[in-house]
């Protein structure tokens, strides 16, 4: 089994930074694909990031050359630096962790198959 667990979340001023963690256990980490996904009201949740086993990065478009993606596998650790922070990035910021045999695109949530319980960003 995995687990997974957020970090880093809590209140930063428009422009500025934040650093999310993501605590992972299981001693097949390094093979899944790992994500960090966002939901805020009336948005839904959608896939901000991930980063495969070969250290592949994937973004949304809206935040490419904003936040960078970064796993530390002999840490069993998931990181989103998120900088020039905006009002529009506020949200809960979720963790996931998808298997090597799961297909479709990286940001298709309902092919994770595990979750963290979100860290809370808000940027005023």
């Amino acid at each position: 089994d995995v687990q997974l667990v957020e970090s880093g979340g809590g209140s930063a001023q428009a422009g500025g930074s934040l650093r999310l963690s993501c605590a992972a256990s299981g001693y097949t980490y390094s093979s899944y694909c790992m994500g960090w996904f966002r939901e805020a009201p009336g948005k839904g949740r959608e896939g901000v990031a991930a980063i495969d086993r070969y250290g592949n990065t994937f973004y949304l478009e809206s935040v490419e050359g904003q936040f960078t993606i970064s796993r530390d596998n002999a840490e069993n650790s998931l990181y989103l630096q998120m900088d020039s922070l905006k009002t529009e990035d506020s949200g809960m910021y979720y963790c996931a962790a998808r298997r090597p045999a799961n297909g479709g695109p990286w940001s298709l949530w309902t092919r994770y198959d595990y979750w963290g319980q979100g860290t809370q960003v808000t940027v005023s």
